[in-house]
């Protein structure tokens, strides 16, 4: 910084010199964009490989190799490519004239900007860079929140001429469940599946109809229920034949089989769905079709009991 003369009078400083450390400055810029560049490519192969759940070596290893090089390219731009000091200025004795001022702000917005205007294609690079990065950012984000729904909220794995399949994957036949017991069934291609399981119950010896609308839907006195309870979606998973009762024993919810599984008792606030059956000719049960509405518990919020 100048000073002033023995009279008073400010010393007149020379222009500002914009010097840069490199000796070769575009080979600087060159191999920066590059660093840059190559960046880019790091941050999106990380997101490839995080988004197809890669192991932990191609996931440290992108994400490592990107940020060096990010990281590589601002030291880079900054130690060879911005200007350097020191700088020279007049320094007023009280007062500055306005056009000294507007002077002063112009060599203050220039000092910055030198190095970013001359250099766009650096900026360009850079801004990919991280705009890619702040993109493979969101990620984790979106992975973590779980696979997408689609249409598994209102429907289940069951279809027309599903056959009622136990877990240990056989068929289930009429001959196979006595009066006054039961079993646990699924779909075909979802055996073991939770929101699909169902309850099998042989009720009687007759066909039965447990609401209107239904006549059909209990060949031979069977009748298949969702086992997943509208409450808290526990498994219903005790069935008492003398009351006709079906129980769920996390929160003691009681579900009337004859009345379409309505709720009796316990804070279940609707009746489990009913899947509708049929027996084929060879005395394999199946399924008419799927479950008529969502199963368990739910953000529709129908409420009541009906």
């Amino acid at each position: 910084m100048s000073d002033h003369s023995s009279n008073g009078t400010p010393v007149t400083a020379e222009a500002p010199q914009f010097e840069v450390a490199a000796k070769n400055p575009a080979r600087v810029e060159k191999l920066t964009a590059i660093m840059f560049l190559l960046a880019v490519a790091g941050f999106a192969a990380f997101g490839a490989a995080f988004w197809q759940n890669a192991n932990n070596y191609w996931l440290g290893g992108t994400l490592g190799f990107s940020m060096s090089l990010f990281g590589a390219g601002f030291v880079t731009w900054g130690k060879y490519l911005m200007p350097r000091g020191p700088f020279e200025e007049t320094r007023a004795l009280m007062t500055t004239t306005p056009e000294e001022q507007s002077a002063l702000i112009d060599d203050f917005a220039s000092r910055g900007k030198v190095a970013v205007k001359r250099r766009g294609f650096l900026v360009g690079t850079m801004a990919v860079a991280g705009g890619v990065f702040s993109i493979v950012a969101l990620f984790p984000l979106l992975r973590s929140l779980g696979p997408v729904p689609k249409g598994s909220f209102y429907t289940t794995t069951w279809r027309k001429g599903s056959y009622l399949t136990s877990a240990d994957g056989r068929r289930t036949h009429t001959s196979d469940v006595p009066i006054g017991s039961f079993v646990t069934v699924f779909p075909q291609d979802d055996i073991g599946g939770a929101i699909s399981q169902t309850i099998l119950i042989h009720v009687q010896d007759s066909a039965i109809t447990t609401k209107a609308g239904r006549e059909t839907w209990g060949p031979s006195g069977y009748v298949a229920f969702s086992k997943v309870c509208t409450h808290a979606g526990c498994p219903v998973g005790l069935y008492e034949q003398l009351t006709g009762l079906l129980l769920c024993p996390c929160h003691q919810s009681m579900f009337d089989v004859a009345k379409g599984a309505l709720p009796v008792f316990g804070p279940a606030p609707r009746p489990l769905p009913q899947l509708p059956l049929y027996v084929d000719s060879s005395g394999y049960l199946r399924a008419q079709t799927g479950y008529d509405e969502p199963v368990g518990p739910g953000f529709w919020e129908r409420g009541g009991t009906e």
